[in-house]
């Protein structure tokens, strides 16, 4: 056994629960940075291998497709979406063995619609899987606002656990119609959940103008971002976009903060967030950590991150704050 096939056999053992029951989740066969190979991230979505290739070679992706396919017999489609393509059609993935690609994904009984084809990233981000639990074991009567939405997972997980309202908010109406069509899977009631495309800073704007108050609000953007109405920059103003979010926040309400950034460390988001805590107003309740599947387990890891993500365990940092108003 060549070593790129004994980190793929390590990484799958130890993913060994996952192999079984009925194949429709969402988990992440291998870490490929964390667990030995930093040109490829595999990820199954229900019955789908995604291979995001970071740069590997042409034998690489054969062999490690051969392998997955000899091991897992229920998988029936293969996706590659090589990450550094010129051409955009390319980085969004094609089929590279099999049938249709899979629909939706089930996570903690609640089913989620998908669209792995429809850009570079899979439509369903699996770093945040206990931040969909969290919601749906705390957000029952709840008004939310889950800004950067994306395709809305996180919104539907609110709306799940019994939220009264969720308003989605992204640039992409795109993006947005897969909230909906992830709310008709679960049949949730449509008239509790609002989705609106648009500039962040002007929604947020026009929010604060409205006076309109939130018992939670959701705060994970990209990495980097520009638009004519702002920017965004995890590494230098993360804080700054928790300031803009912290008006909309009703007194006792919950503001989750993620934090992407990979040469942020954990350290330093930290003393960031008890800075912001430091007038009292905002207090640091509950740090929510990444699944193993994504950071790899201490068995399998053979490299870390750039910078460290102690005390989080992931530089996908989730953390929950409070929030106080003033009376």
């Amino acid at each position: 056994m060549n070593t790129l096939e004994a980190r793929l056999q390590q990484a799958l053992d130890a993913r060994g629960e996952r192999l079984t029951g009925p194949h429709n989740a969402a988990w992440r066969a291998f870490a490929g940075f964390y667990e030995g190979e930093p040109r490829l991230v595999v990820d199954i979505y229900a019955r789908t291998l995604v291979l995001f290739d970071y740069g590997a070679t042409d034998d690489l992706l054969r062999a490690v497709k051969n392998f997955y396919l000899e091991r897992i017999p229920w998988l029936n489609c293969v996706i590659h979406k090589p990450r550094r393509a010129a051409e955009p059609a390319r980085r969004r993935g094609m089929i590279a063995w099999g049938e249709t690609p899979a629909a939706e994904v089930r996570e903690y009984d609640v089913r989620y619609a998908l669209d792995l084809l429809m850009q570079q990233d899979a439509s369903f981000y699996l770093d945040t899987r206990e931040l969909r639990r969290w919601l749906l074991q705390n957000a029952a009567g709840w008004h939310v606002l889950n800004t950067f939405a994306y395709t809305g997972s996180l919104g539907v997980a609110a709306l799940a656990g019994g939220a009264a309202h969720v308003l989605q908010t992204d640039r992409s109406k795109t993006f947005l119609a897969l909230a909906r069509r992830s709310a008709i899977l679960n049949r949730l009631d449509l008239g509790r959940m609002k989705l609106r495309a648009g500039d962040f800073f002007s929604q947020i704007a026009y929010l604060k103008r409205r006076g309109v108050l939130f018992d939670c609000v959701i705060l994970d953007p990209p990495f980097f971002s520009r638009t004519d109405k702002g920017r965004v920059d995890m590494v230098n103003e993360s804080v700054r976009l928790i300031n803009k979010v912290r008006p909309l926040v009703c007194d006792g309400g919950w503001l989750i903060a993620i934090n992407n950034a990979l040469f942020v460390s954990g350290a330093e988001y930290l003393r960031s967030l008890e800075k912001l805590c430091a007038d009292g107003y905002l207090s640091l309740d509950e740090l929510i950590p990444v699944p193993l599947d994504i950071t790899g387990y201490p068995e399998t890891i053979v490299n870390v991150p750039p910078a460290d993500p102690a005390p989080f365990n992931h530089p996908t940092k989730i953390a929950v704050l409070r929030v106080r108003r003033k009376h």
